[in-house]
């Protein structure tokens, strides 16, 4: 069986697990607060050139999401998403569960925008309706596109506007910041958002998230709240072991160079299959594609290849999800065009 199904199936890059083996038996402080943390926080800082900020080693992207936002609204706040975005569908009500409605908009091409962001507001009247107070958004989206530089900054000239916080998810940044149509650069995210984080799991971690929080309101007794929503690991270390092997060396690191891999793989998957004449269910130029074919070559497909089946089936068609990452090889490429072609 080849895999396509996530960009998480494999357990970590080799050099990860060096740097994890090579640590192991040391001994240091708990909680996120030893020396490899602090120094995965410079190299943070450095990257992104803002050092008046706050890097948290996070467990995973479901507990980074749900805790900012818990930290960051009041009760009466809500958060406006699009309606794909992984808050909204793939967390099991992780964010409601914390008090806070998600105002969900039909994104274009999963995306969201200043005027979707307006039309949320048309909901909100008074003390007696929620007041939206934040924006989530990912980088890139849940269906692989991208926000261009023009885009995140109308989102966040748009955020003060309103007075509202922007949050980005980064679980796939390094495909984002790495993919050929990208114009964005990290200091620039950086320097729009209140907080995002970097996304280890889906590039080449074992796992862990490292977040950066710009507003200090946001970062007000953070570590309280990661506390309590079982998020503040006590061999926090070994998420900082993971940062600084994949940042060391900068953008010219192997964080970089995973993403890169990993949408160079997309790149030959998705030419092959433009090639045959295959339809899209979404424009994306990052490590997830989303190409739709009839029931009878997914079925077939399906015998020697693991992916996600992304939407219920119409009119004889279905679209999948197929995800490259830092350990494809491009003859399992290969070998799904080669198969794929046969049977269209």
């Amino acid at each position: 069986m080849i895999y396509f199904r996530s960009d998480y199936s494999q357990g970590a890059h080799p050099k990860v697990m060096e740097a994890l083996m090579k640590t192991n038996m040391e001994h240091t402080d708990g909680y996120g607060l030893d020396v490899h943390c602090e120094r995965a926080a410079q190299m943070i800082k450095e990257l992104t050139g803002i050092s008046d900020c706050d890097v948290h080693m996070m467990v995973g992207g479901t507990p980074c999401n749900v805790t900012v936002i818990a930290a960051s609204l009041r009760p009466y706040e809500s958060v406006i998403a699009v309606r794909s975005s992984h808050v909204y569908v793939h967390e099991t009500g992780g964010v409601e569960a914390t008090g806070h409605r998600i105002v969900a908009m039909d994104g274009v091409n999963g995306k969201l925008t200043p005027e979707l962001i307006d039309r949320a507001w048309d909901e909100y009247e008074d003390e007696h309706t929620l007041l939206p107070r934040m924006v989530y958004i990912s980088q890139p989206t849940e269906i692989g596109s991208i926000y261009s530089r023009a885009e995140m900054t109308a989102i966040a000239d748009k955020c003060k506007e309103k007075n509202m916080l922007l949050y980005v998810d980064g679980a796939r940044l390094g495909a984002a910041l790495t993919c050929n149509e990208n114009d964005l650069t990290i200091e620039e995210l950086a320097g729009l958002c209140d907080a995002f984080y970097i996304g280890g799991t889906k590039n080449g971690a074992l796992f862990g998230e490292a977040l950066v929080i710009r507003n200090a309101k946001m970062n007000d007794h953070f570590r309280h709240m990661m506390k309590r929503q079982g998020g503040l690991l006590a061999k926090g270390r070994l998420i900082g072991v993971q940062f600084e092997a994949l940042l060391e060396g900068g953008k010219e690191s192997l964080y970089f160079e995973m993403a890169s891999h990993a949408n160079k793989m997309a790149d030959i998957l998705r030419s092959g299959l433009i090639e045959m004449g295959v339809e899209f269910y979404s424009d994306s130029p990052t490590n997830q594609i989303f190409p739709v074919f009839p029931v009878k070559v997914v079925r077939e497909l399906e015998k020697d290849f693991f992916f996600y089946e992304w939407a219920p089936e119409k009119d004889g068609m279905i679209p999948i999800r197929l995800v490259t990452a830092w350990g494809t090889e491009e003859d399992d490429v290969r070998a799904f065009l080669s198969r794929t072609g046969k049977l269209l």
